[in-house]
């Protein structure tokens, strides 16, 4: 019998690639899955026309904070992933009011209903950024949360939340924390696509402060393959980092776009007042689920990259409604 799991904001840029992932043909072969997403402006039920005939998809719109929608698909279910999240870093500056409620109280919701109904894995998607910046080395799962930002602050909230669950009802919660993800399908606020699709309409990129903040880049085939390992192997009440092995600064990685889409640093960057809070640098340790789940980073960066550039390039009908809504 297939494994019946819940996907959480599936219609997102992760999350939707984590189901294509599991229902094409290099997929398991014995699941079902359905998706609850709430279409937000970042859940775009086009990230999922690939899968939408596959006997073994359901799409269902709602939100996680409902408890009455949540309950009624828990009993439906054998785990659970969850994507579903506020996460753009500026947003949650300007006002943090949904980000504490959907990744705090939905995540509350999700794993409360999990443990009523007898869920056998369910999986927290995380971020390193809960861990806050870093000068020299990298994070363990161990290191202290130190979140910077109302958005960050909400997922390790999250984070704390389900793992409670594990520890107090016995519930087996699965946390990854990954660094930066990069590919198709992402929503275009985010650095890597707004400068993309900015360049390619000609536009300046906007570059925070001095450029000097780095960043691990992580393609999201290498991250789905990551959340994978975990779901099927991974132990209960652990945490592991999943992390792509290539830190750049973000001047770095603006001067890459530039030669990929044949521009220039005078006419094709503006250098812009650097963000509230901002951290310096994030660098995961993966040790953990190297050693014990065989996790190996597979797309070099500038190969990831360069085919990042060419899906936009030639998927303007899925991107340039999304700015316009967005006002990008």
């Amino acid at each position: 019998m297939a494994t019946r799991i819940l996907v959480t904001g599936g219609a997102g840029f992760i999350g939707s690639h984590y189901v294509r992932t599991l229902l094409g043909p290099q997929g398991p072969g014995d699941v079902s899955v359905t998706v609850l997403d709430k279409l937000t402006y970042a859940g775009n039920p086009a990230n999922l026309d690939e899968v939408r005939g596959h006997p073994h998809f359901t799409f269902r719109q709602g939100d996680i904070c409902d408890a009455a929608t949540v309950r009624e698909l828990m009993a439906e279910h054998d785990e659970v992933v969850h994507f579903a999240a506020e996460s753009h870093v500026d947003r949650s500056i300007d006002g943090g009011d949904e980000f504490i409620r959907t990744n705090v109280l939905g995540t509350h919701t999700l794993v409360n209903a999990a443990h009523s109904a007898k869920i056998s894995t369910f999986v927290q998607i995380s971020t390193d950024e809960v861990y806050g910046s870093i000068e020299q080395g990298s994070w363990p799962e161990t290191h202290p949360l130190c979140p910077s930002s109302p958005y960050s602050s909400a997922k390790a909230a999250g984070d704390l939340v389900a793992l409670s669950y594990h520890r107090t009802h016995g519930l087996d919660v699965r946390v990854t924390r990954c660094s930066n993800n990069y590919g198709h399908h992402h929503f275009p606020e985010k650095a890597i696509p707004l400068f993309i699709t900015h360049l390619l309409d000609g536009k300046r990129i906007p570059l925070y402060g001095d450029g000097s903040h780095v960043r691990d880049w992580l393609h999201i085939d290498d991250h789905v393959q990551g959340i994978e390992l975990v779901r099927t192997r991974g132990r209960a009440g652990e945490i592991y980092n999943i992390g792509g092995g290539t830190e750049l600064s973000n001047r770095e990685l603006t001067e890459m776009l530039l030669r990929e889409l044949g521009a220039d640093w005078d006419t094709g960057v503006q250098q812009v007042a650097d963000r509230k809070g901002h951290d310096r640098r994030y660098s995961v340790d993966c040790t953990k689920i190297r050693e014990e789940l065989g996790y190996t980073p597979h797309v070099p960066f500038a190969e990831g990259l360069a085919e990042t550039v060419r899906w936009y390039r030639d998927n303007r009908a899925w991107w340039e409604p999304l700015k316009a809504r967005a006002a990008l």
